[in-house]
């Protein structure tokens, strides 16, 4: 039979592999077929299954449809491919059913292709699929496959049956055709768990929260996977909070739905995004008291939850207990000294991973080269930024000279991060040049500076952070009416930048704040707090209009936590040389620590210094 792929066949693969060697050892006697088939049904380990095979072979049975069909089916299922596409060789007339339960086997083992040339030969023997071979099918589409299919089944009349209808919608739902897939979601005559779950998942990959939520509440009994899509899609849109809600209200509900392990990744990714710690913990509590393992992944997203949450002590705590850790969880580790400012642990870290033997990747020099960045360590960061081809075989990306150019652009190398970002072998992307635009402000280079910002204007790609750097630039070199100008400029260009945000976490309710926020209920006393400690430039509503939200959060902090707490806080922006020295002022006058995780570091202060050392 041949082969759509111009290669050999998975037909020809299986006549060659149609004489499987049963075992040496003595099999359980089968004398009637239907004892042969309760035994393969029962059977549950492959090696096993190879004994009742040759129990099968001695009996005679092997020229049984039925006894063969199920061995196939189960070698299928144990993930012996090679063993069921054989016993399927031996069948000179096989059935739609053994068709089916091939493609099928196929299509859930990820052998996408070979799915498909199987369903194509199953055609070109005279076999007319049923729905159960559509649907199996479909799983291994791509989008143009599966119109193709779609268009074959409706000339057949099977576009309406349930299992195909289900099918179709989980081919367009994962090309993101979310028109097509809500037309086929719409024309089921019942949505079950399969099709509400596949209708979820595309509304959430298309950023259409409310459609997904909507048809997630009308699904009657969600389980495990129903409610990860809901609570993954508020996750990967920048909604952690409502993430959190849902898990929370998911244990509180009255169905058989449980946690798994994609459930709590995906809290911890929330938890981890908002900086609620509590949360965090509790979610890490729940593992410990249900006694779920602590699996790679699992330990992983922990470290990271913790790490961005401000409590490292907590992430190497989590890092020192999983014992047989991969890369990723090395990754995690180095990542989180590094946002931390702990740039030497960072590095001794890295040293001892590769003593581990462990391979680094992309992420693992992201994570050195930020930790050289944070500490100024120019001469550590080339070298890294060397060693990856030269020793470890990964060509650097641009996140790699990103970090690179930001270190040596914050080290007051200015010129020498401009020439490495015009030379580097990628396009400079709005981070790098923005790395460079606040190395220009920060040493005082305006010329290069208005250089950069002129050249990003001109090719379209200056975004507002070009505009506010830029106005910063002018505005440090004495020139406020050009400063100004710029603001004017962005207003009339229609360019807005991104708001001020922080958040603080109190007793387990997440507090938000934006920039001259008054909404809060305690407004009154966050103000009075602040202004008694000197750190509003002014009183009353003028104060109001531009206190920054990460001073109202640590206001927040103050006056609801017992003296002594730690005071953490997550900024959107990085923070500003006001804020940062008022945090400082803070720490000092109250004795508290306060840590502030902004978005290029975390910054902890105490007793009137800052981690960082005045570099960020």
């Amino acid at each position: 039979m041949s082969s759509l792929s111009g290669g050999p066949s998975p037909m020809a693969t299986a006549a060659a592999a149609a004489t499987i060697s049963p075992p040496a050892r003595r099999s359980t006697p089968l004398p009637s077929a239907d004892l042969a088939v309760a035994f393969i049904e029962r059977c549950g380990d492959a090696r096993r299954l190879l004994q009742i095979h040759a129990a099968v072979f001695r009996a005679g049975l092997l020229d049984h449809p039925i006894v063969v069909f199920k061995l196939q089916r189960r070698y299928s299922s144990l993930g012996r491919l090679d063993h069921a596409r054989a016993l399927f060789g031996l069948s000179p007339d096989p059935s739609v059913f053994s068709w089916t339960a091939l493609i099928h086997a196929h299509a859930a083992a990820g052998r996408h292709r070979d799915a498909l040339i199987f369903f194509a030969e199953m055609a070109a023997a005279g076999v007319q699929p049923n729905a159960f071979t559509f649907s199996a099918a479909l799983a291994a589409c791509s989008l143009a496959a599966g119109k193709a299919l779609h268009s074959q089944a409706l000339r057949l009349g099977l576009a309406g049956d349930p299992y195909v209808g289900t099918a179709l919608l989980g081919v367009y739902s994962r090309a993101g055709d979310t028109t097509a897939a809500r037309h086929l979601f719409d024309a089921l005559p019942s949505k079950n768990l399969v099709s509400s779950t596949a209708m979820i998942n595309c509304y959430a990959k298309a950023g259409d929260l409310y459609a997904a939520r909507a048809v997630f509440d009308r699904t009657p009994a969600p389980d495990a996977v129903c409610w990860n899509a809901m609570i993954d899609g508020y996750t990967q849109h920048g909604r952690p909070a409502e993430s959190v809600a849902l898990f929370r209200r998911m244990l509180r509900s009255s169905g058989a739905a449980m946690p798994d392990e994609v459930t709590l990744l995906t809290v911890l990714s929330a938890c981890a995004q908002l900086g609620a710690m509590e949360s965090g913990r509790w979610v890490h509590s729940y593992m410990s008291t249900r006694s779920i393992p602590m699996t790679a992944p699992l330990g992983t997203a922990l470290i990271d939850m913790y790490s961005k949450c401000g409590s490292l002590e907590d992430a190497c705590a989590v890092f020192d207990g999983i014992p047989q850790k991969d890369v990723i969880a090395w990754n995690a580790m180095i990542v989180g000294h590094a946002m931390h400012g702990n740039s030497r642990e960072a590095l001794a870290l890295f040293s001892e991973m590769l003593a581990a033997g462990l391979r680094p990747t992309d992420i693992t020099f992201v994570g050195v080269l930020n930790a050289c960045s944070h500490a100024g360590l120019v001469a550590e960061g080339r070298a890294l930024l060397l060693s990856m081809a030269e020793r470890h075989g990964l060509l650097p990306k641009i996140e790699h000279y990103g970090c690179v150019v930001d270190l040596l652009g914050r080290a007051g190398l200015v010129e020498e991060a401009y020439e490495l970002a015009q030379a580097m072998p990628v396009k400079p992307d709005a981070v790098v040049w923005g790395s460079l635009l606040g190395a220009c402000r920060l040493h005082g280079k305006a010329a290069l500076g208005e250089k950069i910002a002129a050249f990003l204007v001109a090719a379209g790609e200056a975004n507002s952070g070009t505009y506010v750097l830029l106005s910063h630039i002018r505005a440090a070199a004495g020139d406020w009416e050009a400063a100004a100008r710029v603001r004017i400029l962005m207003k009339d260009g229609g360019v807005r930048k991104e708001p001020g945000a922080a958040a603080m976490e109190v007793d387990g309710r997440l507090h938000e704040f934006l920039v001259g926020d008054v909404g809060h209920p305690r407004s009154a006393e966050i103000y009075a707090e602040l202004q008694a400690l000197g750190v509003l430039h002014e009183e009353g509503a003028a104060a109001a209009g531009g206190v920054h939200s990460e001073k109202l959060a640590v206001g927040l902090g103050l006056i609801s936590t017992a003296a002594g707490t730690t005071i953490k806080v997550v900024k959107n922006l990085r923070v500003c040389a006001d804020c940062h020295g008022a945090m400082k002022l803070i720490s000092r006058l109250t004795g508290r620590k306060i840590v502030m995780r902004d978005r290029i570091r975390f910054h902890h202060f105490s007793d009137g210094s800052c981690s960082c050392g005045d570099f960020w």
